[in-house]
């Protein structure tokens, strides 16, 4: 586990407890991932590491416009007493695990050699919940070198059906 992970673990969960309390977990993942992506900026990362930056400026930054939520603007008041404006990423993406975990939904990425139709992708939907006993989140990628089938990632679980993987395990075998 990355050392980021690591120290951006407990702000997430902060945030998600905020969010939580607060009715609003939609709004601050919108927030968060706002943030986050303005932290990515080349112009912005330099900003935010540098000494001279004052808080409240680099709190102004990163705030998402239209919605001003207090508590919001006092976590990253807080990330940025702390110097810890650069982990943002890594705490949208720690809340939203939070958020689907608190929501029972499972976030799965399909990836297929042609891309899907929507017939598809709810038999597929549909399976996984029955599966994993949540709402599943798809969300697709197309990789032509997969040949056919697909692979189905959720994190925690792979399943690999793609013909590429089919044709390396049947390889394998008759090389022994």
């Amino acid at each position: 586990m990355s050392q980021a992970l690591t120290l951006a673990r407990p702000y997430a969960r902060a945030a998600f407890a905020l969010a939580k309390e607060g009715g609003r977990l939609p709004q601050w993942s919108a927030m968060l991932g706002f943030a986050a992506q303005a932290s990515a900026v080349p112009g912005v990362q330099s900003v935010l590491g540098h000494p001279l930056a004052k808080a409240d400026d680099l709190v102004e930054l990163l705030l998402p416009p239209g919605d001003s939520d207090p508590n919001f603007r006092q976590f990253l008041a807080v990330l940025a007493d702390n110097r810890r404006l650069p982990l943002l990423a890594e705490i949208a993406g720690l809340f939203d695990q939070l958020r689907a975990e608190a929501e029972r939904v499972v976030k799965a990425t399909v990836t297929s050699a042609q891309a899907m139709d929507a017939a598809e992708l709810a038999k597929l939907r549909e399976s996984l919940r029955k599966r994993f006993g949540q709402d599943v989140e798809i969300s697709t990628a197309v990789d032509a070198a997969l040949i056919g089938g697909a692979v189905i990632d959720t994190g925690d679980v792979v399943i690999d059906g793609s013909i590429r993987t089919k044709l390396a395990r049947l390889g394998a075998a008759l090389a022994n």
